[in-house]
Order: C-alpha cells, then sequence, then structure tokens
C-alpha cells in the first residue's frame, strides 16, 4: 500500500517526517539553528541560511503540499505574509478580482498597499459567476477567491471560477483557512494557489501564528519560493513544530467541531431571538448546494445576525463558554464581533455594503460538548427582546 493510497486521515500521521532517519524519533527534531555549516566549498550543502530552508520547516512545508495535493508547501510566519507574499507575484498595472466579503486583512493589503504599487481591484460577488465574467479586464492576473467566505459564509463555485479564470489566462488563489485539506482540496479544482491561517484549524490551538501556502505546478512554486525567500517573512521553527503537532489531531478536532456547528446553527435558525444564521451545512443556505458538491462538510464556523450592536452586546456580556476574541478555529469556541475584530480594516460603509452589520456575530466552534454550548447560548439569547424575522425559511 503507498502513501497515495492511504486515507486522509491516515496521512496526518504518516508522512516523510514521521521518524526521524537519525535517530528514530517519532517527533520532528526543532533545528534551531541559523546557519549551517559547508562541508565542501565547491558544493554547498543542501541548507545555508534557515530564511533560505530548514529542516523543520520543511518538515511542515513537505506535509502540507502533500496534504493539499500540491508539489511545493511554503510556510510563512502568518497568514497574512503568506498572502502578501503570493500577491507579490503580481506586477505594476495588473489587475485582481477579490472576493466581496473577504476577510479584513485581505482587504487591507489590497486597497491600503497594493494600490500604492500600482495594482488596481475589484471587489465582486463571487457567488455571481456572471457578475465575475462581467469584471475580468484584459490586465487582470489573478482572481482571489475566499470560499466559505469570511465572515458571511457566502459559497464560490470553484470550477467555475476556474474555468473563467483558465480562459483568460488569471491565476487564482484561495483561501482555504476555514475548510483546511481535510474539507476542500482546491488544487484537485484547478486552483493555482491555496492559502491558509495555519493559526487557525491546522494549528487548532490558539498558540501559534503561522501561514501556508501550496502549489500544484513545480515552476510556480519555484517563483513563490524566491519571493519567499527575498520577502522573508518565513515561519520560525518552534512554530513550525507546533503546527506539525496540531495538524496530527485535524480530522478528530474538525469533524466534531463541525458536527456541533451543524446543531448549533440549527438551534439559532429556529431561535426567535436570531434574525438570520449564515453557514452552508443548513439545506436554505444559498450556496448549500455547491458546499456539497465541492467539499466533504460544511466546517466549524458559522455567523448569526442578532437586531442590532446592542444585542450583540448583551450576548457576549451573558454567554459563559465560548471566549470572545480574535481569530477561530481552536479547541475553544471562540464567539467574534467582525464589525470590530476581522473586519475593523474595512470602512464602515463598506461592511454595511456586504452586509457585515453591527448586529453580526461569528462563531467558531471548539470541542466543548456541544449540549453545552447550545445551553450557554439559549440561556444568553433569553435576555434579548424578541425580533420579527426577516426571511421566511
Amino acid at each position: 500500500m503507498s502513501n497515495h493510497d492511504w486515507s486522509f486521515q491516515t496521512k496526518l500521521l504518516h508522512n516523510e517526517s514521521k521518524v526521524d532517519r537519525g535517530t528514530g524519533a517519532v517527533s520532528v527534531p526543532i533545528h534551531h539553528s541559523s546557519t549551517f555549516h559547508q562541508f565542501d566549498i565547491d558544493e554547498f550543502g543542501k541548507y545555508d541560511y534557515a530564511r533560505s530552508g530548514n529542516p523543520t520547516r520543511e518538515a511542515l512545508e513537505q506535509a502540507i503540499a502533500e496534504l493539499e495535493g500540491g508539489t511545493k508547501g511554503l510556510a510563512f510566519s502568518s497568514g497574512m505574509a503568506a498572502i502578501s507574499t503570493a500577491f507579490l507575484l503580481l506586477s505594476q498595472g495588473d489587475h485582481v478580482l477579490v472576493t466581496e466579503d473577504v476577510y479584513g486583512g485581505t482587504f487591507r493589503i489590497i486597497t491600503d498597499v497594493l494600490t500604492r504599487f500600482g495594482i488596481e481591484h475589484t471587489f465582486v460577488d463571487m457567488t455571481d459567476l456572471h457578475q465575475v465574467a462581467s469584471e475580468i479586464r484584459p490586465n487582470t492576473k489573478v482572481i482571489y477567491m475566499e470560499t466559505p467566505s469570511n465572515p458571511l459564509l457566502k459559497v464560490t463555485d470553484i470550477r467555475g471560477i476556474v474555468n473563467l479564470a483558465k480562459a483568460n489566462n488569471c491565476l487564482t488563489f484561495l483561501d482555504n483557512t476555514f475548510l483546511t485539506p481535510e474539507l476542500q482540496r482546491p488544487l484537485e479544482l484547478g486552483v493555482d494557489v491555496v492559502l491558509h491561517s495555519a493559526t487557525k484549524f491546522l494549528a487548532g490551538h490558539s498558540d501559534v501564528l503561522a501561514g501556508l501556502a501550496v502549489v500544484k505546478d513545480p515552476e510556480l512554486g519555484d517563483r513563490l519560493y524566491k519571493l519567499q525567500n527575498a520577502f522573508g517573512a518565513v515561519l520560525g521553527v518552534q512554530d513550525a513544530w507546533l503546527v506539525l503537532r496540531g495538524l496530527k489531531t485535524l480530522h478528530v478536532r474538525l469533524k466534531q467541531s463541525s458536527e456541533s456547528a451543524m446543531k448549533v446553527a440549527q438551534f439559532l435558525s429556529e431561535n426567535p431571538k436570531v434574525e438570520e444564521v449564515y453557514y452552508p451545512g443548513l439545506s436554505f443556505h444559498p450556496g448549500h448546494e455547491t458546499q456539497k458538491y465541492q467539499a466533504d462538510g460544511a466546517g466549524a464556523v458559522l455567523s448569526f445576525k442578532l437586531a442590532d450592536g446592542e444585542a450583540v452586546k448583551t450576548l457576549v456580556q451573558q454567554v459563559k463558554l465560548p471566549v470572545f476574541a480574535v481569530s477561530l478555529g481552536a479547541v475553544e469556541s471562540i464567539l467574534s464581533y467582525p464589525a470590530k475584530m476581522s473586519h475593523a480594516a474595512m470602512p464602515p460603509e463598506e461592511r454595511e455594503k456586504r452586509g457585515i452589520s453591527d448586529g453580526l456575530l461569528r462563531l467558531s466552534v471548539g470541542l466543548e460538548n456541544v449540549d453545552d454550548l447550545i445551553k450557554d447560548f439559549a440561556e444568553a439569547l433569553e435576555k434579548l427582546p424578541l425580533v420579527k424575522k426577516e426571511s421566511v425559511r
């Protein structure tokens, strides 16, 4: 049985780095070395300087490449470092199409930084392929997807976008943070660059900051590696080791968290105090069918809308179990307020335009007992005034 015949669950534990060949250690060694001795002046070894390559970081890069089905993985100091370095593939005069309700940090790099280098952008509802097609220009070089999107969990038809991109000679980038390769493998659907904030589900314990990029095309991989080496925002070895350790339990963590998220989403959708629930696992979610077709699950992140900012304030004060914090994808449930957290970099008028209202909360479901979570939310919601549902299920 070859490595390629193993299930994803098994590959999380059994890869090239599972045993150190020199010592037999079953944990990847942490190489705290910034430089490497060269034994031959005419022929240098594989490693010379840690920015260019480190055995510990390389073990993680190989692991994520295999899990995503790519040829090259690259580990960065944060998710935004991975995204920013990928955008360095663009040049002055290029144009990028971007998912409308993209993560706030991505919005900031596109609007505040890329514009200063003469790189144009258009935000588009990526769920509407006709709208995407109509916004492609002769100088469009990248179509940037985030699916499900942050924070409204909009689902983009990946194959549809890939077909448009190939017809117009564009690269496709996809932020796969919410689902990870456990649930969605964009390279298999034709995407060129897959990006992750490994801080989230991949590491999974709110104790590391890390970013990853994976490509299938070796030539593109070489180009991205040169940018990683030049830009230098590489992942430190201790953090690389923590992500490797987190990966080992990704399957069991995401399985339970996703199952719990579905139950919490169903509970919230039936609660009279909640105006709207955004979760691709719900049959009435606009992207439900597309999600079923291109992914192996709906993930562990959902959002829901309360009446207003005051209702949010009351709920946040009342819930006991979730931490109220930035980030997601951890063993503990994390309740976030996009307007003041993940999307604070987005001007209020831009947030409102995208439906990121002052009443919107995002929940990343952790590993608590789901009945305890639901009970906690039920008791907190009882403190809120009754609202009228906006939509008919």
